[in-house]
Order: structure tokens, then C-alpha cells, then sequence
């Protein structure tokens, strides 16, 4: 049995074992023995466990998967595994290889489906799983019995002409199957040009769906044709429609005398923006003043989209739709029309704007004596970029150094009081690049926060949580969005906590605040060593995904009980909900927002996808700029470990590739999953994740998005 070695921590049964792993555990038995009938107390002996707590919480699992149909009680207190019934739903999670596990909420661990066993199941898709009645090796294997629901229709890539038809082989890798495409259905595309094409049938003996190109996006490796592609991959829209942008035109740009009598007035308080250099969307502006009691009253001035957009019109359904603004590496893709975004909404200076605002009292400790929150009209004073005010935060001297510097110590302490009470600081560099006026990378290089980052974030943390907690604690039956993150995965928590005891890191699971401090602990430990972004990126994959929702769980990764998403309208559309829900509040009116939680579903679903293609656009503008390097050696740091290689992260440009089981060729190696390394048989060599290698270039493959290496033994010049 795993796991009976663990330390008792906070959520664990005394066993080691949480609910989730013990469910999985006691499905493992039965799948062993399908015909066996088993009570509590013989599977409590089976698992070696004796308290009363772990035996009581055995019936109650019990109870449950037979309600849930995986087992059936066959007499007063005996089960069996339930054959006819016995299934698992959830989703599959591809991998290169064809092969495939499903990972569903039931159970902990995931079901190993051969390539032979997926009838036609796809990444992404939500599939019933018949579970194998004996489990192979350490791992429990099923088989598709239904796809119930899938992921997606239309798939992106490269046509490849043979006679009068062609298939599609799409960008994506997880996407194992080329498409059928039939001479009649290939409407104009050429061979080697870059498509879309939606799946019209798949008969369960064929081995390769039928499609047909419902898009012609160009010809591959051109910038344009492969962002596009990106965003088509991810179901990302690439522009507005012209009845969406004449929509936005008709919108009035002019205020009016009711705004300006209604709404609180801040044009005459010191105010400014400050953002990335690039940015043309300014959501967010400060203000400061300093009271006559000697306390600061602070302004977080947030663009007022919502006035502008009318529930349900079809420029509101097109936001929802988007939900968020995509951002590539050569562009932003908005939620809203330009007009919109980058100058009616946006908080540009020396401009008349709406805003809605949350008016802060802090003393000079940083504590919140009194708040406010009302619809404001302000004029910026200032628009600076991050470095602007970071320069004058250095150098003691220039525009709104004052203000600059009291909202940057009141920063500080938020900051320090956050991570005091259990906050999680996570820092990681953001990968940018130099590109030519083509879009051709020609330099990588790495962002990291400064002090004025974090004077804004916090001040927008504050903001976000000041309104959660308003409706939150004073209004407990209002149906509202929050922004949640749940409590770490406590299996993959001691799994990295084991990983780092080889580096000599230790963290603290004893509760949440200790695990907090221990973990901001290791990752300042970490920074400037080489296993820095693999303990890092593992620190973070041990992390629940925050999302939207209806249901407030708090916020873990930030230790707040009450947080929500306020201060970036333009940009995210949960935040328009927010405003709608609190205006609704404020003026005591019942919100007729209809099917709040399906709407923070699918906000929550098309950040994810945004994320990924944000991702797979950086993957593309590395691997373009690795393409002339081939043959050139860089060192790395192993990054990844699977059952046919490890991935290398270069330490120069944070590129990633991978040196494949296949090119290991001075001795037999073996995959190691559990420690995260392979293993060499006779020479006994283990690269393991962390470890520093030098690796040659040695292919680039654009379409794909990947980079191929094989180890060097060279001394690097």
C-alpha cells in the first residue's frame, strides 16, 4: 500500500491517506477481486488500518460508491465490485504517443487507456471508462465505452495531398489521428497550406476521421497564418465582426451632465496610471490624498465598462463569448472593439472618464480604517510605464515622487501582512522577445517584477477583496462571482515535498500558514540556483487552478476568505459581472443575472484556453528562433522526465526541447517515475529532474513547435 509512511498532516486520516486517495485504494481491491464480497472491516485489514476514525470513514466511502454504482451491496454490509455498472467518467488527458489516462473527480489516481482501447476518444474529451477487473503493474487500466462529450470539432494544421484528397495533420501533438479529407471537402486548399477543418463523421471502423476544410488560413510559417492558427487550435476568435465594431461605433463618447451630477468627483485629486510600456487598455488609476487626521485616503479608480455595454445587446454576447483578451507574444487579441478598449473605456490622461472606485481610509500601518465604494468620474494626471515610476521610486525625485512613495510603502506593508498570514509568493519570470518588424524573433529575453509591479498589485488585491468581503460578509444570500483557489492536492504536496529533500529543501505541512511561510521560504532559497525553475514550475503544479464560481470556497494562494476579480473590465469579462452584481447591491436591487454559475464556467474554461495558446504562441517564436542554431550546443537544466525522454530547459533563453530515450545510446535505460529520472543499467548514469546537462541542437520543427536535442559531451566554449 503507498503512502502508509506519511507524517500525519492537516486533511489526513491517521493512516496517511486522504478521503480521495482511500476511495481510489478501496477500487483498486475490488478491481483485484471482481467476484469477491468485502465488508468494512476486511478491507480496513487489507489496508493495514485500525483507527476507529479511518474504519468509520471506510463504510462512508462505501456507502458512497454504491449510491455512485461502482460497487453493489450485496447483504447488509458486503460488496462487490458492480460489473455491469462499473465506470468511471471523466476527461482524457493525451499524451504524444497515442496513449492516454483519464482523470476523473472520484478517484485520485488516474486510468492508464491504451491507444487500442480509446474507440475514437480524443484529448480533452469527456468519456465513460470501463475499469479492468485486475490492475496492471501500479496502475489501473480501463477501456472507453462512450465518449460523452467532445472537446473538440475542428482541429488546425497542415494539408497533406495525395491524388485528389489529403489529410490534415494537426499542430496539435495531442491530436494523434490525421483527418480524412475527401477531394470534395477540400474546398480550394492547397498542399502544405495551413487550415481549419471540423470532424462530419467518424465511423468506429475507420481508423482515421472524416473532415472537411471550413477555413483556408494561408501558407504555413507565415506569422499572420500561424498566430491565426493558434488562436483557431484554442477556439479563440481572431476579430470582430463589422456589425460588432458598427455596434461599438454608436456608442456616445460624450458624458453626460447626469454622469457628472450622480457620480463622486475626482477630477481635481492627484491621479495616474501606471502599466506595462506597451499597453494601450489602462483598466486601472490611483488616486491619494492625505487627510487631516493624518491617514490616506487612496482611490482604486476602475474603468467603467459596464456603463457603456447593455446587458444581453449583442456587443455584451460577444465579450461573454470571448470572456478574456488573448495575449500572444507579437499582439493582444481584446474581449472588447478598439474604440472600447483603447480609448472610450480606456483611463487615458487628461481625459474626463467613468469609473466605478473603491475609496480606501488606511492609517500609516497599512490598516484599512474605512471604505467606500461608488460610481466616480476622474481625470489622470499622469500615464506612466512600469520603469517611469520605478525610476522615480529610485532616484528620490520627480512627478508624483510623493504620492508615488506613500502608496509604494503602504505596498510594502499589505505585502508583508499578506504573506505573514499564510500568502503564497510565487516569482517567475515572464519570457519576452526582441522581434524585427516581421515578427521574427531575434533575441529572448526575461521580465521580472519591480517594486512598482507590487505597488499596484496590491493595491488591486486590496481592491478585489475589499469588494468580495462587501458581499461576502454583509450580504451572505446575494448570488455573486468570486474568484476561488482551492487547497493544494495534499498527494502531489508530499510527493514535491519528497522531490526537494534531495536538493536539501524541507517544507512545513503541518498547517496552511507554516506551509506558506516554508514554501515563500524555499522558492527565495532557490532563486539564482540551477534547479530554481524546476522547483519553481513543480511548486506550482502541486497548486490547485484558481477559478470562477458562484460557490466561495476563499482564496488559498492568497489567504483571503473573500476574493473576486474588480479591477480589469476591458481585459475580463467576470469582472463586468462583478460590477453589474455590485451596482445591483449598492442600489439594493435584486440582480437578474440569469445563470450566474454556467457564465463563471465558461469564463473559467476560456482563461484556460487563452493560456494555452498564449503558451503555444511562445512555444512557436522559440522554436523560430532556435531554427538557425541547429548543431549548436547550449546548456540546460532537465526540466521534464517521461517514459521516452526528458525535456531541457536552456539556461541562456529558457528554450525547452526534448533529448529522446531513443538517442541514449551507450547504455539500456529505464523510466523512473516516481524519482523523476531515468536510469542507466549498467553504467548506472540517472538524469534526474534538476540535474545540469550540455545538449546539441540537433532539429527544430516548426509546425509542431518543438525542438529536438541530443547530449553532448563537448566542453562548452
Amino acid at each position: 500500500m503507498k503512502n502508509t509512511n506519511r507524517k500525519k498532516a492537516n486533511g489526513l486520516s491517521t493512516s496517511g491517506l486522504n478521503k480521495k486517495t482511500l476511495t481510489s485504494e478501496i477500487l483498486n481491491i475490488f478491481s483485484k477481486s471482481p467476484k469477491k464480497e468485502l465488508n468494512y472491516k476486511q478491507i480496513a485489514s487489507i489496508l493495514n488500518i485500525s483507527s476507529t476514525n479511518d474504519r468509520t470513514l471506510i463504510v462512508k466511502i462505501l456507502e458512497e460508491l454504491s449510491v455512485s454504482g461502482n460497487v453493489k451491496e450485496t447483504s447488509k454490509g458486503k460488496y462487490k465490485l458492480n460489473s455491469k455498472t462499473g465506470y468511471i467518467i471523466g476527461e482524457i488527458d493525451m499524451n504524444k504517443a497515442g496513449n492516454a489516462f483519464v482523470i476523473s473527480p472520484d478517484i485520485s489516481d488516474d486510468i492508464y487507456v491504451p491507444f487500442a482501447n480509446l474507440n475514437s476518444a480524443m484529448h480533452g474529451d469527456t468519456v465513460k471508462v470501463s475499469l479492468y477487473a485486475c490492475r496492471k503493474g501500479n496502475r489501473i487500466e480501463g477501456e472507453v465505452i462512450e465518449v460523452l462529450k467532445r472537446a473538440n470539432k475542428q482541429f488546425v494544421g497542415t494539408i497533406e495531398k495525395s491524388g485528389s484528397y489529403g489529410f490534415l495533420v494537426p499542430d496539435n501533438p495531442k491530436m494523434v489521428y490525421d483527418i480524412f479529407i475527401p477531394a470534395d471537402n477540400l474546398n480550394g486548399a492547397r498542399d502544405g497550406e495551413k487550415v481549419i477543418v471540423e470532424i462530419i463523421e467518424w465511423n468506429r471502423k475507420s481508423k482515421n476521421p472524416t473532415g472537411t476544410v471550413v477555413e483556408v488560413l494561408g501558407k504555413s510559417g507565415d506569422n499572420e497564418v500561424e498566430m491565426h492558427a493558434i488562436l483557431a487550435e484554442f477556439g479563440l476568435p481572431y476579430n470582430f465582426t463589422s456589425d460588432i465594431e458598427h455596434e461599438a461605433a454608436k456608442i456616445s463618447d460624450r458624458i453626460t451632465q447626469y454622469d457628472y451630477e450622480i457620480r463622486d468627483d475626482f477630477r481635481n485629486v492627484p491621479t495616474f496610471t501606471i502599466d506595462p510600456e506597451d499597453a494601450k487598455d489602462f483598466d486601472d488609476a490611483l488616486s491619494l490624498v492625505k487627510l487631516e487626521n493624518g491617514n490616506y485616503q487612496i482611490g482604486v479608480h476602475i474603468a467603467d465598462v459596464s456603463n457603456y455595454i447593455v446587458e444581453n445587446s449583442e456587443l455584451d454576447k460577444e465579450a461573454y463569448s470571448r470572456a478574456t483578451s488573448v495575449y500572444l507574444v507579437d499582439r493582444v487579441v481584446p474581449m472588447l472593439p478598439e474604440k472600447l478598449s483603447n480609448f472610450l473605456c480606456s483611463l487615458r490622461p487628461n481625459e474626463d472618464k467613468l469609473c466605478f472606485s473603491v475609496i480606501l481610509e488606511m492609517n500609516e500601518k497599512a490598516e484599512l480604517v474605512d471604505y467606500r465604494i461608488a460610481k466616480t468620474i476622474i481625470n489622470s494626471d499622469k500615464r506612466f510605464s512600469y520603469e517611469q515610476a520605478q525610476e522615480i521610486l529610485d532616484n528620490g525625485k520627480g512627478d508624483f515622487y510623493e504620492e508615488l512613495s506613500s502608496l509604494n510603502k503602504l505596498a510594502k506593508l499589505l505585502r508583508s501582512n499578506r504573506f505573514r498570514t499564510g500568502a503564497f509568493n510565487f516569482e517567475h519570470f515572464e519570457i519576452k522577445f526582441k522581434l524585427d518588424n516581421n515578427a521574427i524573433p531575434t533575441g529572448v529575453y526575461f521580465k521580472k517584477s519591480l517594486e512598482s509591479n507590487y505597488l499596484i498589485e496590491e493595491f488591486m488585491l486590496l481592491a478585489n477583496r475589499t469588494v468580495a468581503e462587501t458581499i461576502g460578509k454583509l450580504k451572505k444570500n446575494f448570488e455573486f462571482v468570486y474568484r476561488v483557489h482551492a487547497k493544494p492536492n495534499e498527494d502531489k504536496l508530499f510527493s514535491f515535498s519528497g522531490f526537494i529533500k534531495r536538493f536539501g529543501y524541507d517544507l512545513d505541512l503541518s498547517n496552511n500558514i507554516k506551509l506558506a511561510k516554508s514554501m515563500n521560504k524555499l522558492i527565495s532559497e532557490v532563486v539564482g540556483k540551477p534547479e530554481q525553475n524546476i522547483i519553481e514550475n513543480l511548486a506550482i503544479r502541486a497548486m490547485s487552478k484558481a477559478i470562477y464560481t458562484t460557490k466561495n470556497i476563499g482564496h488559498y494562494g492568497l489567504a483571503f476568505d473573500y476574493y473576486t476579480h474588480f479591477t480589469s473590465p476591458i481585459r475580463r469579462y467576470p469582472d463586468v459581472l462583478v460590477h453589474r452584481l455590485l451596482f445591483d447591491y449598492i442600489r439594493n436591487k435584486n440582480s437578474n443575472i440569469s445563470a450566474l454559475e454556467e457564465k463563471t464556467k465558461h469564463c473559467s474554461y476560456m482563461e484556460q484556453q487563452a493560456s494555452l495558446a498564449e503558451r503555444a504562441s511562445i512555444k512557436y517564436k522559440q522554436a523560430e528562433f532556435m531554427i538557425d542554431k541547429v548543431g549548436q550546443i547550449f546548456e540546460g537544466v532537465i526540466s521534464g522526465v517521461t517514459e521516452w525522454g526528458f525535456f531541457v530547459q536552456l539556461k541562456e533563453n529558457a528554450c525547452e526541447g526534448l533529448v529522446h530515450m531513443r538517442t541514449l545510446n551507450d547504455d539500456f535505460y529505464t523510466y523512473d517515475a516516481e524519482n523523476y529520472c531515468i536510469n542507466g543499467t549498467y553504467t548506472k548514469k540517472c538524469y534526474q529532474l534538476g540535474s545540469v546537462v550540455s545538449v546539441k541542437i540537433i532539429n527544430v520543427n516548426l509546425q509542431k513547435k518543438q525542438i529536438d536535442f541530443e547530449l553532448s559531451y563537448l566542453e562548452l566554449k
